[in-house]
């Protein structure tokens, strides 16, 4: 006599150790690894780096930035951001000049033509996130934000203004 043997439905496969999920700075890093991961193929889908996104985001707030500033923002080597703005600027996204107050300093400024390409940017992170965070429900992504920015205030002041996170 055959009888019909179920098997309990398969468990996923835990690939990391316990002690691993059990860190929140280790999840923390892994998932901002793949958030990053998937931001940059949507940017470069949109025919960007995540990179211009950031750069075009911070001349999107302010009149005119210089280059240092940027670069310090972005925690990136001059030459790499030149190499940037070198592209953004031949898309006619942003435009540089030198200070009128220091010569020897290059200010940076948004064009309309970046503005419109920010604005679907924006979109397309806006749009990642809702994915990404799909899990959680509209209270527990409102409380995860300021845990966050709490975090990132105490980590890496250059993310949160002292005006934004009081």
């Amino acid at each position: 006599m055959n009888q019909l043997v179920t098997a309990d439905p398969p468990r996923p496969v835990q690939l990391i150790a316990k002690e691993l999920a059990h860190s929140s700075g280790y999840l923390l890093a892994r998932l901002g690894l793949a958030f990053k991961a998937q931001a940059t193929a949507r940017a470069e889908e949109s025919g960007f780096e995540l990179y211009d996104y950031s750069l075009l985001a911070i001349l999107g707030e302010g009149d005119r930035v210089t280059q240092a500033t940027i670069a310090d923002a972005l925690t990136l080597d001059p030459s790499r951001l030149v190499a940037l703005l070198d592209s953004l600027e031949q898309r006619g996204t942003v435009v540089r000049q030198r200070d009128p107050h220091d010569r020897r300093r290059h200010v940076v400024s948004i064009t309309d033509t970046g503005r419109i390409e920010l604005a679907r940017l924006r979109a397309v992170v806006r749009q990642l996130e809702d994915e990404f965070f799909a899990p959680l429900d509209a209270a527990s992504r409102e409380a995860l934000h300021p845990l966050l920015v709490q975090l990132a205030a105490q980590n890496d002041p250059r993310c949160c203004p002292l005006d934004d996170h009081a």
